[in-house]
């Protein structure tokens, strides 16, 4: 069974469905930093609905709550090192002022 861009299957998927969506709607930019100052304030107010919706099911036993989980805090990257320095390497104009 494959899942379609629709029904996004996990929490990445979610989110990045939902900054596509965000994008899409939006069409141009002037610059990156209007790109990036769009998805973080997007992010928080994704982050915010999520926050709601797991205040909703506090007390809940845990097999029985469906609120999606945290997209920044507590979340565990893995190589997040070696990523940075394969993009840095590619896009040196746009990572080195925040490096």
């Amino acid at each position: 069974m494959t899942v379609g861009p629709s029904k996004p299957s996990n929490s990445i998927e979610s989110l990045n469905y939902q900054l596509r969506k965000i994008i899409k709607n939006r069409g141009h930019f002037p610059n990156d930093h209007a790109v990036i100052k769009l998805l973080w304030l997007a992010i928080r107010d994704i982050e915010d609905k999520r926050a709601r919706a797991r205040a909703k099911e506090t007390g809940l036993p845990r097999n029985k709550r469906n609120a999606p989980p945290r997209l920044v805090e507590g979340a565990s990257l893995n190589n997040w090192k070696q990523a940075l320095q394969a993009l840095a390497l590619a896009y040196p104009e746009r990572l080195t002022p925040y490096l």
